[in-house]
């Protein structure tokens, strides 16, 4: 652990901001400093996967040990969030800093820890685990980019019998996760114009159409009197497993709700975070309130946030919201409405050896049985995995938990969720490994496991 803290200092101190503006060197030296890494885990074949458009990846092969082995595939990145308003940190972003039981830095949770877990379980075996070993480190997950697209066009290059995608984390320190969904995405801008420009509210308002106005009636039907969506067409589906001990009360803790504010919607927490719909106003152009002038508004736009159940096609998805909006008439007023990109979700096949061998390797690494959840996040390159490797099962679990601050300022990672995950992952290949052989289940791209 020792060794694996210091990397992940090295590493996480690397400012690798894949977004606009930022310098392209520091994504460089990040990629450079995880392909070093997997060499000095004894990985035998590390190449650098350059294409159009995006950040290098790095693709590493440890071949099986033997014939009958499975091959499993590693997914993580090494670029991180920009670290926002600096101010709002209690030590430099960048400057990876102790914390009771961690390191605060941004990235360092989301999703460095994780790389530091894959180099941990190789360290353990000296490279050469149980099972064949693909690892595929990308370096500009968080801004978007056209390797979310790449797998399908090169299945060889992916082919494997279980992806193991460490992007995510725990319910709570302590607690292991399997996350066995995600919910899809879509964006969708809506807008409003009514008059020139803004007209004088006391000569003009009553008759003149306020723009603001109409908006905001649209924006009200998008849910009902008790918070649930309202849009029809929107899959809502009960949660079928357990609420995994995340209790309303602890949503509100996680969640920092006011004290004595109702949590919108009925049903479970399940129903309302996974496998439901919701609809989030992400942003609205309008007059700000410090500056705002005794005027009718002309103009008002609002950019819309929607979730959907992880089955759901998300062209599907997006036009029940469009058609929703679009149908309605605020005063008699019609709005313009914009689709923006869309994703698709992810339900994981359950059952099949890869699943019963992370669940025992959970067990193992946390001293407990794993919570099996969905997340209303939303991976685009997990659709693509999937369609590259179609036989293979897709596994999510990794060391952040849902207080580690991501894509928020002062994010940290506890060390005993990155030891709990390093144990975890060189559990899991060594069960895998052992549970395949029993099944006589082919290798790689020669009849895959199934699942």
């Amino acid at each position: 652990m020792d060794g694996l803290q210091a990397d992940l200092v090295r590493l996480a101190a690397i400012p690798s901001v894949a977004f606009p503006g930022h310098p392209p060197e520091p994504v460089r030296e990040a990629h450079d400093l995880v392909a070093a890494l997997l060499r000095d885990a004894g990985v035998p074949v590390v190449e650098r996967l350059d294409l159009p458009d995006t950040a290098p990846v790095v693709y590493a092969e440890v071949p099986p040990p033997e014939p009958d082995a499975p091959t499993v595939l590693l997914y993580g990145h090494y670029d991180v969030q920009p670290a926002g308003d600096p101010a709002l940190w209690r030590s430099p972003p960048f400057e990876p800093t102790p914390v009771p039981g961690g390191l605060r830095a941004r990235g360092i949770a989301d999703d460095k820890a994780n790389l530091i877990a894959y180099v941990g379980m190789l360290r353990l075996y000296g490279g050469r685990p149980p099972v064949g070993v693909k690892l595929v480190v990308e370096g500009q997950e968080e801004y978007g980019s056209a390797f979310a697209g790449y797998p399908p066009a090169d299945p060889q290059r992916f082919a494997c019998d279980a992806v193991v995608i460490a992007d995510v984390g725990g319910l709570r320190p302590g607690t292991p996760t399997l996350t066995t969904g995600l919910r899809g995405t879509a964006e969708v801008v809506v807008e409003v114009r009514t008059l020139a420009e803004p007209l004088h509210s006391g000569e003009f308002g009553g008759a003149a159409p306020d723009a603001l106005l109409v908006l905001l009636h649209a924006l009200s039907t998008l849910h009902d009197a008790n918070g649930d969506v309202a849009v029809p067409g929107l899959r809502r589906e009960p949660w079928q497993e357990q609420e995994a001990g995340c209790t309303e009360e602890e949503f509100r803790d996680l969640a920092a709700v006011h004290d004595g504010l109702p949590l919108p919607g009925t049903g479970t927490l399940g129903e309302r975070l996974w496998s439901g719909p919701a609809v989030t106003v992400v942003g609205l152009d309008a007059p700000a309130v410090d500056h705002a002038s005794s005027s009718v508004v002309p103009y008002a736009r609002a950019r819309l946030d929607l979730r959907f159940h992880p089955q759901q096609d998300p062209v599907e998805a997006q036009d029940a919201l469009v058609r929703h909006l679009r149908a309605q008439r605020p005063f008699g007023i019609a709005l313009t409405v914009v689709p923006g990109a869309a994703g698709p979700g992810f339900e994981a096949r359950t059952g099949g050896p890869a699943y019963r061998a992370a669940l025992t390797a959970l067990k193992e690494a946390w001293g407990t049985a794993a919570s099996p959840v969905a997340s209303g996040g939303s991976m685009p390159l997990v659709r693509a995995l999937a369609a590259a490797a179609p036989q293979a099962e897709l596994l999510l679990f990794g060391a952040q938990d849902s207080m580690c601050k991501a894509h928020a300022p002062n994010e940290r990672v506890l060390l005993s969720e990155l030891r709990s995950t390093v144990v975890a992952m060189a559990a899991f290949v060594r069960e895998y490994a052992a549970d395949y052989r029993a099944g006589g289940l082919g290798p790689a791209g020669r009849g895959g496991s199934g699942g």
